[in-house]
């Protein structure tokens, strides 16, 4: 079962930072001498700072194919917990195992803050949390200030808390199983240096992973399929892979327990989509490096988010494009006809309308 995790009462209580580089380009490491004490006051300030990003994301747990015990970050992890005098050690160790992973070329040098923070809410229990941030760019802010009775306004260099590059959060939970670790990697590009070279983590399979997985695996599978396969007649519309995706999603919908053989019968039907759906899932599992489950439970909350994915945009190669709302995606046939002018030559697609709502 997912948990419940709530920021309201986390506060920052020391950080170590450090000035990561790129080994291949000669630029050094930079690591904190001491520990950052933060000011009472900005303890939870700078937390919901630094806790903002991890909202909502996906649970994964540290992985190693021998032992835990092996793992290096999650022993860092475990050791700051067991006592916040190893924050600077253990913190100086994590800066220099992302320093040592940082070597592809496309990896950015940047600025890391480890911060060890407590109070965070966890199913009812107050527990500590090890949050870790890296920032690849600075930009330019502007600052006020009084100096002999006058104002004047300085231009300076720092970190926007809105555009933090890569970030994670290790949560003292389920330690024996690798903790509970939120990641993220806002350039995406390099989401297989942040999550499996420097973290070491999988996601944890439970129930909203799971059903976003599979959901968005299907609405992805089924309209691809769908545009692929030759239609019936030249008269196919257009949105008959929206529609297909639609039927996907219905099942999820339906269902309060997901299981793989009964999806393939009833959304699959025919056995060359199940065989290629099944080696569509085969490519997802390799990328993700872990198997899927074929029977959950279903999460209502994140076959809404799948459903929202389906596609809503017709991109015609006449330049127009025409966008629908949700709603109207999944039966676009109430107020959308679809022909062949024989004089043209041409497709096209008649919209029916009371009034103009833009006018």
């Amino acid at each position: 079962m997912p948990v419940k995790i709530r920021f309201n009462s986390a506060a920052a209580e020391g950080l170590v930072l450090a000035k990561v580089g790129h080994p291949q380009r000669d630029e050094p490491l930079q690591t904190s001498k001491d520990v950052f004490k933060i000011n009472e006051d900005d303890q939870m300030s700078l937390a919901a700072i630094f806790l903002k990003p991890f909202k909502n994301l996906t649970a994964h747990r540290f992985s190693h194919h021998s032992s835990l015990d092996q793992h290096e970050m999650n022993a860092c992890a475990a050791a700051i917990f067991a006592s916040e005098d190893g924050l600077l050690e253990k913190g100086c160790d994590i800066a220099k195992r992302l320093y040592s992973k940082s070597n592809h070329p496309n990896i950015k040098s940047g600025d890391l803050c480890i911060s060890l923070v407590k109070d965070i809410e966890l199913d009812g229990e107050f527990i500590q949390g090890l949050c870790i941030l890296k920032s690849e760019s600075v930009v330019p802010f502007l600052s006020i200030s009084t100096r002999d009775g006058d104002l004047e306004l300085h231009t300076e260099q720092g970190i926007n808390p809105e555009k933090i590059d890569k970030g994670c959060l290790i949560l003292n939970h389920h330690a024996t199983k690798g903790y509970y670790v939120m990641t993220f990697d806002r350039s995406g590009t390099d989401s297989r240096f942040w999550v499996r070279d420097f973290l070491g983590v999988v996601p944890i399979t439970d129930s909203p992973f799971l059903t976003n997985k599979f959901a968005n695996m299907a609405v992805a599978f089924m309209e691809k399929e769908k545009k692929e396969t030759p239609p019936a007649s030249d008269d196919a519309p257009p949105w008959d892979a929206t529609n297909a995706a639609r039927d996907a999603i219905t099942y999820f919908e339906e269902k309060e327990q997901f299981n793989i053989k009964e999806f393939e019968e009833e959304v699959l039907k025919t056995p060359e989509a199940k065989a290629k759906f099944a080696e569509h899932r085969s490519q997802i599992e390799e990328e993700q490096g872990q198997k899927l489950e074929d029977s959950f439970e279903i999460s209502k909350k994140d076959v809404t988010k799948a459903k929202k994915k389906i596609r809503s945009a017709m991109k015609l190669d006449t330049g127009v494009e025409i966008k629908l709302k949700p709603a109207l995606a999944a039966n676009p046939e109430k107020v959308l006809e679809h022909g062949f002018d024989e004089e043209r030559k041409m497709k096209f697609i008649k919209i029916y309308f009371n009034e103009d709502l833009a006018e």
